[in-house]
């Protein structure tokens, strides 16, 4: 039997599976944390994959192995390879005024849509570099490359110290902002626009099955992916499916044969770990939206889905708007959530479970709107992270979200992602290995549109009153 190992190195943890090269079946696997926070020192991430390789019995009988990892991260490193400074993670939002004015500079949210597939928002590479240049001058003078979180870790793999050798991968590095999703190629002058005439080294671009080199020992190294391309493969998803994933915040992906390109920035054009697109809208809203209305009922998550599953659909008329935490999609910072609809006959823990549940699922259902608006097809909807373990959630999302739903069984999906992507690295096919399926449970409903439309009522009353 070959081994092969994948690496899921996220916000919050690094994740190793090591599987069965021609089954996808797990052999064994480890975890271990990473600090909290929106900035850190890359040598935590290093220290916990360590760990982690080694709590999973390490990798003298592996292969080969892939990294993916959290998309956007801004890694600086100087001539001799050293890190400039600790790394911005994707969620630290101290270069939102420097995404507005790159939009403004380089002809608008047409221009980005149409030549690089996605606008610039505070979370992409190329809003933390210009705000490096502008904030941190020095910083930006000793920056003599820049990589993303996962071509870091591949690199420190390899043993290289040479930052010639940095390598990507077209998913990964289609959420920088400086990559043209719809050319395949990077954009020299915007990189040396965000950092006021600076010019780093960028890694270079790897095809989805090509080797990026070898550790020490001999393990060869895939060339990696973003965490969503990544979870996109080990869901061996098609064209026509479309994910969702229900964390802290909400995911909405789809695989497609063609690019995204959305003026209004709210799908980004990002491309998948196969040589196709995965277009992606993000919320600020997703599982703690729950856990808020079920802590202020005073229940926990089983009662609180037991109430929400009793009370009618549509919850007598209560809407739920979830911007408990602002909103990115649509783009309203400042909005806060609200509660509509209430009367002294419906105003019930039943009905506000319900609600909750019926209010987050249509934001769902307008990210995945705004995918299909762009000609993406979803014909069904495949449901992950930790909300999709309430029954509620599963049961109410088929009849608000219009489609059926399938719940894939639990499993590390970006660290199997990358595991197949080893595979497929080591057959050297044209399509990664036809891995069995993880296994669904299967949710169907009768639509209920109506719900949505009451949701949408209720969203432009807070749209209304933004300044």
């Amino acid at each position: 039997m070959t081994l092969v190992a994948g690496i899921d190195s996220s916000t919050q943890s690094c994740k190793v599976v090591v599987c069965d090269s021609q089954t996808g079946a797990v052999v064994r696997s480890a975890a271990a944390p990473h600090p909290s926070g929106t900035e850190i020192n890359p040598e935590q991430w290093w220290i916990a994959l360590q760990r982690a390789i080694s709590d999973a019995g390490g990798f003298d009988d592996v292969a080969a192995v892939s990294i993916a990892a959290q998309q956007h991260g801004m890694v600086c490193l100087d001539e001799a390879g050293a890190v400039v400074r600790p790394a911005l993670l994707w969620n630290d939002t101290r270069s939102s005024s420097q995404a507005d004015d790159l939009v403004a500079e380089f002809g608008g949210p047409d221009w980005w849509a149409a030549e690089v597939g996605v606008v610039p928002v505070a979370a992409f590479t190329v809003s933390k570099l210009r705000w490096l240049a502008d904030h941190e001058p020095r910083n930006a003078d000793a920056t003599a490359a820049v990589c993303l979180p996962h071509d870091w870790l591949t690199w420190r793999m390899s043993g290289s110290v040479d930052i010639a050798s940095l390598c990507t991968d077209r998913s990964d590095a289609s959420g920088t902002g400086y990559f043209s999703v719809i050319r395949g190629e990077y954009i020299d002058d915007l990189l040396r626009s965000a950092l006021r005439g600076r010019q780093p080294r960028l890694p270079r671009l790897l095809a989805p099955n090509e080797a990026a080199d070898r550790t020490a020992s001999g393990v060869l190294l895939g060339p990696g992916a973003g965490d969503n391309a990544a979870a996109a493969l080990g869901l061996s998803a098609m064209v026509g499916d479309c994910m969702v994933s229900l964390g802290t915040s909400a995911v909405v992906s789809a695989v497609s044969q063609t690019p995204a390109h959305d003026p209004e920035g709210l799908v980004a054009g990002f491309a998948d770990a196969t040589g196709r697109y995965l277009p992606l809208v993000c919320t600020l809203n997703g599982a703690p939206m729950l856990t808020t209305v079920a802590a202020m009922l005073g229940v926990d998550a089983a009662e609180f889905s037991r109430l929400a599953l009793s009370a009618p659909s549509g919850a007598d008329g209560l809407v739920w708007v979830p911007y408990f935490a602002g909103e990115r999609s649509p783009n309203l910072p400042n909005a806060s959530g609200a509660l509509h609809g209430a009367t002294t006959g419906n105003l019930t823990p039943a009905n506000v479970a319900r609600a909750a549940v019926e209010g987050l699922l249509a934001s769902i259902t307008y990210c995945m709107q705004k995918t299909t608006d762009q000609g993406i097809p979803a014909e069904q909807v495949q449901l992950l992270g930790g909300a999709a373990r309430s029954e509620a959630v599963r049961s109410i999302a088929p009849a608000i979200l219009g489609r059926p739903v399938l719940v894939p069984n639990p499993a590390e999906f970006v660290a199997l992602g990358a595991a197949r992507q080893a595979a497929w690295v080591l057959t050297q096919d044209d399509d990664p290995p036809a891995w069995p399926s993880v296994g669904f449970a299967d949710y169907r409903a009768m639509p209920t549109p109506w719900i949505v439309e009451r949701y949408n009522e209720a969203r432009l009353l807070i749209l209304d009153r933004q300044p």
